[in-house]
């Protein structure tokens, strides 16, 4: 029996894990092209290796195969463990994943917000996870914490360059945690497929009284809206904003949609992903060529132009 769903990368929000797990083992993928299989030892297995790689007392799981493009690679394995045991697992899981159908059900729905400081509603996502047993192992964090720009980069506007102001993902994150209040306060929902009113769609609160702060969010959720459009139970009209900003960022968004599960306008992915393609197979110019391109371009001087027929 194999357990197949999906869980959104938090706390830093990069997209959704593909998780296909069976009893001793699971395959998981962040992009649903490429797969690491890991295998689960049993009590007896893997104990004395793990102590020596210093993990403790605790049981973890072995890297013991990949999968890309449906091309298994079987890694390495420690001595210790039965390598019979963990063949079957892997073809079972390759198997299953063979006719998968992308993306798996999300399963995270407990959830750990931080809180309005005025109305204590839901803020900001933090946290999430797919057993209620698992709450326990998350920090007691009361913040929330935006992609930093050398990770997202969002392009300053000629003013802000002007004024020298932080990057737009600090800003955003500053107005999040004022909005918090001096004294934050988190909590954890648990939510049904039916509970979406109470909660912010794309996990951070839109609703900004001032323009100024309104468009800081705005522009922080679009740049990253290759990755919100993994998201799964979105209305028409949210799936369809993010579309129209994601076609700045072709590649992108070819990059993760195998994980989409739903597209507005097929004719425009279509067309953003044939961009990505072309971005990709197109000649890089050497720096040189680059410079050379660009003394063509360059006005011509006076003494230049007497010879222009």
């Amino acid at each position: 029996m194999i357990r197949a769903y999906s869980q959104r990368i938090l706390p830093l929000y990069s997209g959704c894990v593909q998780i296909a797990e069976s009893e001793r083992a699971r395959a998981q993928s962040f992009d649903g092209i490429s797969w690491e299989i890991q295998y689960l030892p049993g009590n007896d297995q893997g104990n004395d290796h793990q102590r020596k790689q210093g993990y403790g007392l605790d049981r973890s799981y072995f890297k013991v195969a990949k999968l890309h493009n449906h091309q298994l690679t079987p890694y390495v394995l420690p001595a210790i463990l039965d390598a019979a045991e963990i063949e079957d697992c892997i073809n079972e899981l390759s198997e299953f994943l063979q006719t998968a159908q992308l993306p798996f059900p999300m399963a995270d729905s407990f959830e750990y917000w931080l809180l309005d400081g005025k109305d204590e509603s839901p803020l900001a996502l933090i946290f999430s996870c797919c057993e209620e047993s698992q709450m326990t192992s998350f920090p007691s964090q009361s913040s929330w914490t935006a992609i930093p720009h050398s990770k997202l980069k969002i392009e300053n506007t000629a003013g802000e360059q002007a004024r020298n102001e932080a990057p737009v993902n600090h800003r955003f994150q500053s107005l999040v945690s004022r909005r918090a209040g001096n004294n934050p306060q988190a909590a954890w929902f648990v939510r049904s497929d039916s509970e979406t009113d109470a909660f912010p769609c794309l996990m951070v609160n839109e609703d900004w009284h001032h323009e100024a702060d309104h468009d800081l969010c705005h522009r922080y959720l679009m740049r990253n809206a290759p990755r919100l459009l993994m998201l799964q139970g979105l209305a028409k009209n949210d799936r369809e904003r993010l579309e129209l900003a994601a076609k700045e960022y072709a590649i992108e968004v070819d990059q993760y949609f195998p994980l989409y599960p739903e597209v507005n306008d097929q004719r425009r992915m279509s067309a953003i992903r044939v961009e990505a393609r072309l971005r990709r197979n197109a000649p890089q110019e050497s720096n040189v060529k680059a410079k050379e391109k660009d003394a063509t371009i360059t006005p011509m001087s006076k003494d230049m132009r007497i010879f222009e027929t």
